[in-house]
């Protein structure tokens, strides 16, 4: 993947509120009522929070947040006890809050495109690195420890 991760994100919300503008899709109101941009706000918070914790546990272990570059060591602490994807995890929260205050099902419906590409051209080549990188100990926290929650 020649650009950051995030950018997957991005287009897929951005051809979502596209599609939105020019063909309607079902409000998500229609199913939540009034507790549709409550749970917005919530889900994209707590996905700040969690890809937040990912990135600054990242940064404190001193290795490479990009996934273009070299790890310097395995972390397995902090948010990555949990899942071994914090901060794709957490922007797919921000993913799905933003389509919940948009009031939009366009966004949800690619979200799972979004994710396929995720994990073909991004997650499988980071963990097909690590594995290389890191060997058993990857092996082993893998075995242990959810790519997503």
């Amino acid at each position: 993947m020649r650009f950051p991760p995030p950018f997957l994100f991005a287009i897929g919300f951005f051809v979502g509120w596209v599609l939105e503008r020019y063909w309607r899709a079902l409000p998500l109101s229609r199913f939540g009522g009034s507790a549709i941009k409550p749970l917005g706000w919530i889900l994209l918070a707590v996905g700040v929070v969690i890809a937040g914790w990912g990135m600054v546990t990242f940064r404190r272990a001193n290795t490479a947040i990009n996934p273009h570059r070299s790890a310097s060591q395995l972390v397995t602490h902090g948010p990555y006890r949990f899942t071994r994807n914090p901060m794709y995890t957490g922007l797919t929260l921000q993913y799905l809050g933003g389509a919940a205050l948009l009031d939009s099902a366009w966004p949800i419906v690619l979200l799972p495109i979004v994710l396929v590409v995720l994990i073909r051209r991004v997650i499988s080549r980071e963990e097909a690195y690590l594995h290389q990188a890191f060997g058993a100990d990857y092996g082993a926290y893998s075995g242990r420890v959810r790519r997503w929650l």
